[in-house]
């Protein structure tokens, strides 16, 4: 890993205000995370992780406190230079998808580099084919979305945030509207993405899938309240290959 962190959050706060009420959604949140680590981060609703993750994302700005991405301090820019980082450094994963519906799964993919300055019609399409490729889609390119399962759905959903090569891969419930055996395909993606190098940070509620990650982020009352290493990680490879030997044996 590299001895300089790609996020470094400090005292990081987030107070949203309705009126007179005032909710600490963030209460001084101070983590660092490294190039090629895998990380989960879980916690009950309300618990701040969502807010972390739009921080981190560059949707929202911290109330308080420091977040530096690549050591450069993100809570200074301007609407515009958020709107660059998030096109040019991060690739983001939804779990409800976020695809158009009559648009293929080809032009789904290549929707980021429309708005990269110098990349032509047809680096665009070769990128998205090669990111398509990558996620197990090749035969599924011309596909509309409501023709995909919610696992294809997914993977194309991935191609798209692997599409402008980003620093950082956040995921927010990632798995959240799959069933398990989906969701553990999904996951040897994702690890595949990190044995490759790739630094992801997801969002998560379901213990069992958090278990694929190399460290566990445990948030409470805007606070993080535990913070684990995983010393050896699930295997999704392994654990596909058990469940559909279990379907064998039923059979």
């Amino acid at each position: 890993m590299d001895e300089k962190p790609i996020i470094s959050v400090k005292s990081l706060k987030k107070i949203f205000s309705t009126g007179d009420v005032e909710v600490q959604a963030l209460r001084g949140v101070s983590i660092d995370i490294y190039k090629g680590e895998f990380v989960a981060i879980m916690g009950a609703s309300g618990s701040g992780k969502s807010t972390f993750m739009n921080i981190v994302g560059c949707l929202d700005i911290a109330t308080e406190g420091e977040y530096l991405l690549e050591g450069k301090n993100v809570n200074g820019l301007t609407r515009d230079e958020l709107a660059e980082i998030r096109n040019q450094k991060l690739g983001f994963v939804f779990q409800s998808y976020n695809l158009l519906p009559r648009t293929s799964a080809l032009q789904n993919v290549e929707l980021p580099l429309l708005y990269r300055k110098g990349v032509s019609a047809s680096e665009r399409k070769e990128r998205a084919v090669e990111a398509l490729k990558s996620v197990g889609l090749a035969d599924r390119m011309q596909n509309f979305s409501n023709q995909l399962s919610g696992g294809q759905q997914q993977r194309v959903a991935i191609a798209r945030a692997l599409i402008n090569d980003p620093l950082l891969i956040l995921a927010d419930e990632p798995t959240g509207n799959l069933d398990s055996k989906t969701s553990y395909e999904i996951m040897e993606i994702f690890q595949g993405l990190h044995d490759k190098g790739r630094t992801i940070v997801f969002v998560t509620h379901e213990p069992d899938i958090a278990q694929f990650a190399t460290s566990n982020i445990v948030f409470k009352d805007g606070k993080i309240n535990k913070q684990t290493k995983i010393e050896n990680p699930k295997n999704a490879k392994e654990e596909l290959q058990k469940i559909r030997a279990a379907a064998v044996d039923e059979k």
